[in-house]
C-alpha cells in the first residue's frame, strides 16, 4: 500500500527541510532572472533593484548583468551579514551566486533570446508578465528563507524591525532606480512608465505570494470526539489546540469546542485528521487577519 506523505512530513527531517528549501529557493531565483532575460532587458524595460541597477549598466556599456549583479550584491551583503547575522548571510550568498550565474546562463551561455524572441510582442505585455514572474519568482525565494540580494536585504532588514511589507520598501528603493534609466541614451517616457508598471505589478505579486503563505485559518470543531482529535492534531500536526466548554442552545446540551489556529499548509491535514475521526464533525473555518505569538509572526510596532 502506497503511503502518500504531504510536503510538510518531508519539512520534518533536517535532510528533506534543507533539500527543500534551497530547491525552492534556487526555482525562485531562475524564474526571478528569466523574467529578466526574456522579458525585460530585451525591450529595454528598466525595472527595480540592483537587477535594475545592472540592466542599466548593461545596456549603457555591454557589461554583462550577472558580473554587475555579482558585485554589486558584495558591498550590499556585507551590510546584511552584520545587520541580520550568519545565517542570512549565508542564503542570501547562495542566493546571489546563483541569480548573477542565472543572468550569465540565460544570456551568455544560452542566449535565450534566441530561442524566445520577446520583441515581437507588445512591449507592454513583456512589462507584465515578466513582472509577474519575476514576483512570484521572489516571493517564491522570501517564503524558504532565502533572498536574491540586492534592495531585497534592504527590504528584509527594514521588515524585521517594522511591520511593512517587504514589496512597499522595495517600492520606494525601485522608484529611484527606474528614474536614473533616463540617462540612457534613447530612453524615452514610454521605456519609463513601463518600468513603473514593472514596479507595481511586480510589487503586488510580491506580496500576494509572500502573505498568502503566510494565510492563517481559525478552525473550530463541534464534535463528540474533540479529546482524539485534539491529540491527533497536536501529535502529527504539532499545532496547539484549545478546547473551549460551551452550551448548545439548540439541543440544551454541554458540550466541547475545539479551536485550532493554523498555517495555510497545515489546513488540508487538519481537514484530513477530523474527518478521519469524525465524519460528522461540525467544522466551520475562517482566514484571520493576523496571528501573532508563538510559531507565527512576531508583533512588531
Amino acid at each position: 500500500m502506497l503511503n502518500n506523505k504531504p510536503i510538510q512530513r518531508i519539512k520534518k527531517t533536517s535532510m528533506g527541510k534543507i533539500i527543500l528549501q534551497y530547491s525552492m529557493i534556487g526555482l525562485g531565483i531562475l524564474m526571478y532572472t528569466f523574467a529578466w532575460s526574456v522579458f525585460l532587458i530585451p525591450q529595454q524595460i528598466i525595472g527595480g533593484g540592483v537587477a535594475g541597477i545592472a540592466s542599466i549598466i548593461f545596456i549603457g556599456t555591454g557589461i554583462p548583468v550577472g558580473l554587475s549583479n555579482l558585485l554589486i550584491n558584495i558591498v550590499l551583503l556585507l551590510i546584511g551579514i552584520k545587520t541580520l547575522g550568519g545565517k542570512f548571510g549565508i542564503n542570501t550568498v547562495i542566493g546571489i551566486i546563483i541569480a548573477s550565474l542565472a543572468f550569465i546562463l540565460w544570456q551568455q551561455i544560452i542566449h535565450i533570446e534566441q530561442y524566445i524572441d520577446a520583441t515581437q510582442f507588445e512591449p507592454f505585455m513583456c512589462a507584465i508578465i515578466g513582472a509577474g514572474i519575476s514576483g512570484v519568482g521572489i516571493g517564491t525565494t522570501f517564503n524558504y528563507g532565502g533572498n536574491s540580494g540586492g534592495t531585497d536585504i534592504i527590504a528584509l532588514i527594514i521588515t524585521k524591525y517594522k511591520n511593512i511589507s517587504a514589496g512597499t520598501v522595495i517600492l520606494y528603493i525601485d522608484i529611484f532606480i527606474i528614474i536614473s534609466a533616463f540617462i540612457l541614451p534613447g530612453m524615452t517616457i514610454t521605456n519609463i512608465v513601463y518600468g513603473y508598471v514593472v514596479m507595481f505589478v511586480f510589487t503586488y505579486v510580491l506580496d500576494l505570494t509572500i502573505e498568502g503563505n503566510k494565510q492563517s485559518y481559525q478552525i473550530l470543531v463541534f464534535s463528540n470526539n474533540t479529546d482524539i482529535i485534539a491529540d491527533a492534531i497536536g501529535n502529527e500536526v504539532k499545532r496547539g489546540v484549545t478546547i473551549i466548554d460551551a452550551h448548545g442552545w439548540y439541543s440544551k446540551k454541554d458540550q466541547k469546542i475545539l479551536m485550532v489556529i493554523a498555517r495555510k499548509q497545515d489546513k488540508v491535514e487538519i481537514m484530513r485528521i477530523i474527518k478521519s475521526l469524525d465524519p460528522n464533525a461540525f467544522i466551520s473555518i475562517g482566514k484571520t487577519q493576523g496571528v501573532f505569538g508563538q510559531n507565527f509572526d512576531t508583533l512588531r510596532l
